[in-house]
């Protein structure tokens, strides 16, 4: 797409990453709404493996985090690394690469999850021929990033791509080393490590891939798209520097603080602990430079509706990384661990914080790419709307059976476990359907979101009467 000027930016890459983003949104949720359902109403797994909550289960992650996540930063990264470089995507064929070796790796990884194929680890459970395309699939990514980084036409190196920068060599490092295996069979394989260190190594891996996939590129995105629509410059450059070089050192050692009460040594689980109270400082420091930054452009709340959903997301980024550093300490860990109260604190993040920051991305990117304006900005409201309610019901329904999980454990008499397994699986029922109310807000805003991209690219489309109104104003 030519842009005023010298540069022709090629966004052939971007737009399929947006349209594939959008699908595995639709497909993650959808997944996640159907386990939630399952959890009331078991009989829906109707007896068939592929349909059981363990096989579906790892679908949802995969899903959620590396195809609408993965599809969502790499659109974002390539569209913005253009324009915050001013020079051309380097090697636009590779990137279309990337692009279809990046589905395909989720396609076949899906297919492995279903057919009950899984290497039993958080976030990294596909077979080892995937693990190895998607190793190669990065490395590709990697160098369309880094080489449009290099022919940079402007000598400073925006914040955005910082982040971006970081998020792209760490992930690389944590897939390598934690799917380092001994293969028994194309579906099969042994870890390199064993017991507390395939623990430690794992959860080195599991946090930092929260810490630099679902945190470091998703700040890229916030710190290109908010002063991009707000129309002013981040807050503070300053701090935004700041907050990334601690957030970098430190998040890389808080991993250990999944493994409290567990056979690793006590120093590596204090560790984990410090260091994800000392994250605290950069996390709100970041979100305070978001807040900054929209405080003198809070009109454009009501008419930009791509700064509603990042707005918003700030706000749950803050909440998360809170309540994060919280349960990481020992006595709260006590209650929280192995609860729903853990789920709930996983989906105020990746709901309120990653999805609601990449659908305001979408909602950028879609009519940027196009060439028009949002099909309908009055279905992007009620999408925010419908999206924040099943944020807040779903949190509230896992904090409060997760709470209540804890608390009946922990229940003694007599030295012995006071409630059983039913009596608290009964208390925690009705927690379980106000999740699946949660869900299916959350999911009906995205598939309003799905039909209103699609209008917006449709060329044939009719459009709505206030695209109509937006195109004569301009």
């Amino acid at each position: 797409m030519s842009v005023p000027g010298a540069v022709q930016y090629d966004d052939r890459a971007v737009a399929p990453f947006v349209f594939c983003a959008v699908m595995w949104a639709l497909a993650a949720m959808g997944a996640g709404v159907w386990l939630a359902a399952e959890m009331v109403f078991p009989a829906l797994n109707f007896n068939q493996p592929w349909l059981s909550f363990g096989r579906l289960r790892t679908v949802h992650t995969n899903a959620a985090v590396f195809g609408f996540g993965g599809s969502a930063l790499m659109a974002a990264s390539l569209y913005s690394v253009q324009r915050t470089c001013r020079a051309r995507l380097f090697m636009p064929s590779l990137a279309l690469f990337v692009f279809a070796g990046w589905q395909l790796v989720l396609v076949f990884g899906a297919l492995a999850l279903f057919s009950g194929v899984n290497q039993g680890k958080e976030y990294a459970e596909l077979p080892w021929p995937v693990d190895i395309a998607v190793a190669v699939v990065w490395l590709s990514y990697a160098a369309v990033f880094f080489g449009t980084l290099a022919r940079r036409n402007i000598s400073a190196i925006y914040v955005s791509n910082w982040f971006f920068a970081a998020f792209i060599i760490v992930v690389a490092m944590l897939h390598v080393v934690n799917s380092l295996a001994v293969p028994l069979g194309w579906g099969t394989s042994m870890p390199a490590y064993a017991g507390a260190q395939d623990a430690i190594v794992q959860w080195w891996y599991g946090h930092n891939a929260v810490g630099f996939f679902l945190t470091g590129g998703f700040l890229g995105m916030m710190y290109y798209f908010l002063p991009k629509i707000t129309g002013r410059p981040i807050w503070s450059y300053r701090i935004s520097i700041l907050a990334f070089w601690s957030f970098t050192f430190t998040y890389i050692w808080a991993g250990p603080h999944h493994l409290h009460y567990n056979a690793v040594p006590d120093w590596v689980q204090s560790l984990g602990m410090v260091m994800s109270l000392i994250l605290l400082a950069p996390s709100w420091g970041t979100m305070v430079n978001g807040v900054m930054t929209i405080s003198g452009a809070w009109r454009k709340l009501k008419t930009e509706p791509a700064l509603k959903f990042i707005a918003l997301s700030l706000a749950f980024y803050g909440l998360a990384t809170f309540e994060g550093p919280m349960m990481a300490v020992r006595s709260v860990n006590a209650v929280s661990h192995f609860t729903e109260w853990t789920i709930g604190h996983v989906h105020s993040g990746a709901l309120g914080w990653n999805a609601f920051v990449a659908f305001g991305a979408l909602y950028y990117l879609a009519p940027a790419l196009a060439g028009r304006p949002l099909y309908s900005a009055r279905l992007a409201d009620v999408h925010f709307y419908l999206g924040a309610a099943g944020v807040v019901v779903y949190m509230l329904a896992m904090w409060g059976a997760g709470i209540t999980q804890g608390l009946l454990w922990l229940s003694l008499e007599n030295g012995e476990t006071r409630f059983g397994f039913m009596e608290i699986l009964e208390a925690v029922a009705p927690y379980y359907l106000m999740r699946l109310f949660g869900g299916i807000l959350f999911f009906t805003g995205a598939a309003l979101m799905a039909w209103n991209l699609w209008r917006t690219f449709s060329p044939a489309a009719e459009k709505s009467e206030e695209s109509v109104r937006a195109e004569a104003a301009a």
